[in-house]
């Protein structure tokens, strides 16, 4: 696992989370501020994780993903969402959606590295 799509239209979140994951954590990281700008880039960056936002203006992080499951090349491709919506039923439908993990905001920067590449090798175990 090389390259990350962040999904983020937060500008301090996009630089804090880019920080975190491409400085210190080596990763190839291509921030994307909007669902429709990740669809129309994720070919050519062929991302091997998308981090996604649920709640960003125009397309939020469901429909997005939706999209992504609809293209072949990204049926696979783990998406973990990063968001402050956590209660149980949210929980619940991001599982039942396909998603590989969720991420609660905020987040330590610290360990985001590290949690990804956890969430990955269980997503591919």
């Amino acid at each position: 696992m090389k390259r990350i799509l962040l999904v983020e239209d937060d500008p301090d979140i996009q630089m804090v989370t880019s920080l975190a994951l491409g400085s210190f954590g080596r990763f190839a990281v291509k921030v994307c501020g909007s669902a429709r700008e990740a669809l129309e880039s994720a070919a050519a960056f062929k991302p091997d994780v998308i981090l996604l936002d649920v709640v960003m203006a125009g397309m939020d992080g469901i429909r997005a993903l939706r999209a992504f499951r609809r293209r072949p090349a990204f049926a696979d491709v783990p998406v973990i969402f990063m968001t402050a919506r956590v209660q149980p039923h949210e929980l619940e439908q991001y599982h039942d959606l396909g998603s590989a993990a969720v991420i609660a905001k905020p987040f330590d920067p610290a360990t985001l590295a590290e949690t990804v590449r956890a969430i990955w090798k269980r997503h591919h175990a």
